[in-house]
């Protein structure tokens, strides 16, 4: 989700719930359509996008709107995050002088009773003591202290290290990523497709910096389902991890099965990516797909543009320019829109939304995948690891 001006926002892909993606017109929104926030004339600052539903939060009172599968309102909130596991607000404690608390709730609570837990959570500090700048640290799940974070399955709030000097965190389907205060990348958890981008498919239990990355030094991070992606301070695109949808803007097997496949052989190119060929194309010769790419890989977009901003949904990937394009591809999507755009965030199915303004977050929503494997809507040629030409089409 992104903003243009203060208060007027987009959306396109998947509304089978009624998620404010648009017109409400049928399931899916194929292309951008203003959002249809819910109570009239509401100033909304940021929105944050699940699976079935969208979670709005607006400038005057903090209020939190609810649309699609999961409804209701609550105010003095700060920020919002959607999952579907739970929804998570900061707001002003219970009295005064009580601080900022973080509260948790069921999706499908109406914001109504008690949440499921909350805690008091205490402002940013720097070195040299607080100062309650809450711009030190991005939005959630990540808390204004920086020293812990949010997750969506127990234990629901968890410490960091005071050494990482976190500056954003992204949450991924099994894993996360955290950008610290010098641009260096770290990445733990699950680790099954690639996805924490140490050359290999182990899990990791801690926060483990990306050596693949130093010396470069990282302006932004966005964790999809099984994917990675970071943003350079110069404009570079890396990207890593599950390529099944094309997500990676690599070749894809789906892609590769397009000419009638009779068989396949995998292999290990050099840099650790898998790479797969299945027989049988128009020319006969094997074409060859990559599955997963477990290190960091340079994506180069069209026109030799920089990158901004970035987000990742289960198995989609959005882009914003220096220029104000937009670039999405891999599972469902297929768009460039020109607009001098500033923020972006995409949910699972390509539940993203975007326009120009003064914002400068972005945030992405994931639902556990259960669905079948669909057919990127993307082609791409002459795309070798560690570095392709990246060609979203549009």
């Amino acid at each position: 989700m992104a903003e243009e001006r203060r208060g007027a926002w987009f959306g396109f892909g998947f509304c089978g719930f009624g998620q404010a993606l648009g017109s409400g017109r049928g399931r899916q929104v194929h292309s951008p359509e203003p959002l249809r926030a819910p109570g009239a004339g509401l100033d909304v600052c940021r929105v944050s996008a699940s699976w079935s539903y969208t979670a709005f939060v607006t400038r005057e009172g903090g209020r939190v709107e609810l649309s699609g599968f999961a409804v209701g309102a609550a105010g003095g909130c700060r920020d919002a995050w959607a999952s579907e596991e739970l929804l998570v607000v900061l707001r002003a404690g219970p009295g005064p002088g009580a601080g900022t608390e973080l509260q948790a709730w069921a999706p499908g609570s109406a914001l109504r009773g008690e949440p499921l837990w909350a805690q008091t959570v205490p402002e940013a500090e720097r070195e040299d003591g607080p100062v309650g700048d809450e711009t030190q640290a991005g939005p959630l799940p990540l808390l204004p202290c920086a020293r812990a974070y949010v997750s969506p399955r127990p234990p629901f709030y968890r410490p960091l290290a005071p050494t990482l000097r976190a500056r954003r965190l992204e949450l991924g389907a099994e894993h996360a990523l955290l950008l610290d205060a010098a641009g260096q990348v770290f990445s733990w958890g699950g680790g099954r497709h690639g996805q924490l981008g140490h050359g290999t498919l182990e899990a990791e239990p801690e926060p483990r910096l990306l050596q693949a990355l130093q010396g470069l030094t990282m302006a932004e991070v966005a964790a999809g389902g099984w994917h990675s992606l970071c943003v350079s301070e110069a404009g570079d695109i890396y990207i890593w991890g599950w390529n099944e949808s094309g997500q990676l803007a690599l070749p894809t097997k789906s892609l590769a099965e397009d000419g009638k496949t009779t068989a396949e052989a995998s292999g290990l190119n050099e840099d650790g990516s898998e790479v797969k060929t299945v027989a049988g194309g128009e020319d006969g010769a094997p074409a060859p797909f990559i599955a997963v790419q477990p290190f960091p890989a340079l994506l180069d977009l069209p026109l030799g543009s920089d990158a901004v901003k970035a987000s990742c949904g289960s198995r989609h990937t959005a882009v914003v320019t220096r220029t104000g394009d937009l670039y999405t591809w891999g599972w469902g999507l297929s768009l460039l829109w020109s607009l001098p755009l500033r923020s972006i965030g995409s949910g699972r199915a390509g539940s993203a939304a975007m326009a120009h303004g003064p914002s400068r977050s972005a945030a992405c929503g994931i639902f556990p995948d259960r669905g079948t494997n669909p057919c990127p809507l993307h082609q791409q040629a002459d795309s070798q690891p560690p570095r392709h030409q990246g060609s979203p089409y549009f």
